[in-house]
């Protein structure tokens, strides 16, 4: 099955507004969330969107580009508009049809699923003779979700987890009306997962449009997401949304490479719900992506007087390859927040308890919280790779030739060799891994609010 799937509007075509929302950027991320449900969770779905960015766009180019791929359904995304009183769902298929055609069938299956998860009032099913119903070769609909003017339904839109809703009631008429066939859990585990790359988050609309000029000049497609976040509005800047984290990791480093410090990865199920677990298989090598100063953040908000230690997990989780805001969080479940309440001592500059097995015998020591830091990464590569130690920095873990080299690629496979007999040390520290992430977000939007507002 080949479906169009068609956000309304978009570049210079804004669309509906009201209450600090554009129709334009409430149709996007809809059609994007249809998109990674129908694709991830059923098979034999082939989709092709008009737009997967705040691009412009014609109306005949969005249908000659339909009918010349042959889709099998083309779906239009919108959202209404009236006088700030009127409410609801609504959707249209073309005037000239009858209400046994086919396309008819799918209307009334498709409005069926929208409404029962949408929280709209239901406005019916119509007919219009617009543009993109009337000149598809393809069985056609518009959707109108919501009137962006309205207080009520502007609210609604404004959530992540609305939005998501009512991608699901679309693409489970969809995946209904033409009876596709879900996938195998198996087949795919990031199935219901949704890893959503955020190159910024702002309180002002014209900043984070700037955001959005600024990476589309650099060739990366972005658009502006707006939420609610304990009830003040921001506006965040989406450059991507993947099912599969890998991907979201590469766009992430793309964000990166264009000078963006404070974009992230955020995950959300498929009911909405954002979070940002890690998978349990998640490698110690890879990218740090939350910046030093997040790091330092983190901790301070927790001990005050805790040592600055994010620039070193930057700058030598990047030499060597390894997950530096990991071994941070490492770090932290290790020394209780940089308190020491356990048998290693603060002097002895041993973030990680190399060599410490009780208080008669606290571990190593080193002369410099660098040289720690090192240490510690040194470690880790030892656990993670099976490649020569790079040379740039001397040896200094002193039990690096102890370690079964390449015996623990995954933070989890750290469990019962780092911490002996423990079997859930590498998800503890995954699990403070996870609060980071929230607290970079939280520390990242109060700054903006301080500079912005």
């Amino acid at each position: 099955m080949k479906l169009y799937l068609d956000p309304g509007h978009g570049g210079s075509d804004p669309g509906a507004g009201g209450h600090g929302l554009k129709e334009k950027d409430i149709a996007l991320d809809i059609a994007l969330k249809i998109r990674s449900i129908l694709t991830t969770q059923y098979e034999n779905i082939q989709v092709k969107m008009s737009r997967t960015g705040d691009t412009t766009k014609s109306l005949s180019e969005r249908i000659n580009e339909a009918n010349a791929w042959g889709a099998d359904f083309y779906l239009s995304i919108h959202c209404n508009a009236f006088n700030g009183s009127a409410r609801g769902y609504e959707d249209y298929i073309h005037t000239g049809l009858s209400d046994s055609s086919t396309t008819a069938t799918y209307q009334n299956i498709i409005h069926a699923e929208v409404i029962k998860l949408n929280q709209l009032q239901d406005r019916g099913k119509k007919k219009a003779n617009f543009y993109v119903l009337r000149e598809t070769a393809m069985h056609a609909l518009l959707s109108e979700n919501g009137f962006i003017d309205n207080a009520q339904d502007a609210a609604l839109m404004k959530q992540s987890s609305w939005r998501q809703k009512v991608a699901q009631g679309h693409a489970n008429g969809i995946a209904k009306a033409f009876n596709l066939k879900r996938k195998q859990q198996q087949d795919d585990p990031d199935t219901g997962t949704e890893y959503k790359v955020i190159a910024g988050s702002f309180k002002s609309r014209d900043n984070a449009d700037e955001r959005v000029t600024f990476l589309r000049s650099k060739g990366i497609e972005s658009f502006v997401d707006t939420v609610s976040i304990s009830g003040v509005t921001w506006y965040r800047v989406q450059a991507g949304a993947f099912s599969s984290l890998d991907n979201a990791e590469k766009r992430l480093e793309e964000v990166k490479m264009t000078g963006i410090r404070d974009a992230f990865i955020i995950a959300e199920d498929s009911r909405g719900t954002e979070d940002v677990e890690i998978p349990s298989g998640y490698s110690i090598l890879g990218q740090t992506f939350l910046s030093p100063e997040h790091m330092n953040l983190f901790v301070k908000n927790i001990n005050p007087d805790a040592l600055e230690l994010g620039i070193y997990y930057s700058t030598f989780g990047e030499y060597y390859g390894i997950r530096g805001d990991i071994a941070f969080a490492q770090a932290m479940h290790e020394t209780d927040y940089l308190r020491f309440t356990g048998v290693v001592h603060p002097k002895q500059n041993n973030f990680c308890g190399l060599g410490a097995t009780g208080p008669d015998n606290p571990g190593a020591s080193f002369e410099t919280p660098k040289e720690g830091v090192l240490a510690h990464l040194q470690h880790l590569y030892a656990y993670a790779s099976i490649k020569p130690l790079p040379d740039e920095y001397p040896l200094v873990d002193p039990r690096f030739d102890l370690v079964a080299r390449g015996s623990a690629p995954s933070w989890v496979g750290l469990n019962g060799k780092w911490a002996v007999p423990s079997t859930t040390y590498g998800q503890s520290i995954l699990g403070l891994y996870e609060k980071m992430i929230i607290n970079a977000r939280e520390n990242l939007e109060n700054v903006l609010k301080e500079v912005k507002g």
